[in-house]
Formats: structure tokens, C-alpha cells, sequence
């Protein structure tokens, strides 16, 4: 269930956010990154993923976030669990009023074709794992899925 803004807003400025990232990986090894469009992390190289939403199973969740950001059909149990992160971040999605913080259910799946652009992201490219780890413009947060 999409929030609107006011209602949204009170809920990051007074909860957690819980949500799902893809780590994707392609039959060379390298790792699927979107330029981000929207904060928090505007301009970042960052891994596609999304939140999960009110009476929204972790199931449908993955399943949406997945054909969101990748135009795929997969299911969860196509996915391997990695592990929960979380990620703090100084602003949100609106403003710079108050702060965000997710916990982050990382997933790895592999695919192999550069998905179509959404309204999250400006370009997608793949990247080699050093390659990743020294690029300034890609955000800490990605980073520590390789670390």
C-alpha cells in the first residue's frame, strides 16, 4: 500500500523502514548497479531494491521489488538470503528535515540481461566487485554487501 506524502513522511520520520535489496550478479561475476534518482542517496551508484509495504508478505514483496526494478518474475525461493543490514541515512526521501533508517533484508539472485530504466534509476551498469569497492560515486551501503 502506497502512502501519501504527509502519512509517509511521519512514518520514516518516526519508524524504521523495512526493505528489500537485490544483490544481482551476472554469470561473469559482476554486480548490477542503478544510478539512483531520488533520496536518500541521490546520485549514488546503489543496488536496485525497494521497501516492503503494510499487510505486504516478504514473499509478494521480493516478487514486486523484483519486476519493479528489474522487469523479472522471480519468486523468493529463486533468491539465496544473504543477511540484514541496516543503513542510516543524514535525509529522506522528501527533505533534509530528519533522517531515514532502513533495515535492509539483502537477497542475491543472478541474471544476465540489463534491466529496462524505472523511476528509480538514471542508468544501469555492471560492475566488476574492486571496481565497485574503489568507486567514489558508489555508495558506502553497496559497498558493504562486498566487504
Amino acid at each position: 500500500m502506497l502512502l501519501d506524502k504527509d502519512t509517509f513522511s511521519t512514518v520514516i520520520q518516526n519508524t524504521p523502514l523495512i526493505s528489500i535489496d537485490l544483490i544481482v550478479e551476472n554469470k561473469k561475476g559482476q554486480i548490477l548497479l542503478g544510478k539512483r534518482v531520488n533520496e536518500p542517496a541521490l546520485g549514488y551508484w546503489f543496488v536496485p531494491g525497494g521497501r516492503i509495504f503494510k499487510d505486504e508478505s516478504l514473499d509478494d514483496a521480493f516478487s514486486r521489488t523484483v519486476r519493479d526494478e528489474l522487469g523479472l518474475a522471480l519468486k523468493r525461493s529463486d533468491a539465496v538470503f544473504d543477511k540484514t543490514y541496516e543503513h542510516f541515512y543524514k535525509n529522506n526521501v522528501f527533505d533534509d528535515k530528519f533522517c531515514t533508517h532502513y533495515v535492509v533484508l539483502a537477497h542475491k539472485i543472478k541474471i544476465d540481461k540489463l534491466p529496462m530504466l524505472n523511476n528509480q534509476h538514471s542508468d544501469y551498469k555492471w560492475f566488476e566487485v574492486d571496481e565497485l569497492l574503489q568507486n567514489k560515486n558508489v555508495h558506502k551501503y553497496t559497498k558493504d554487501y562486498f566487504r
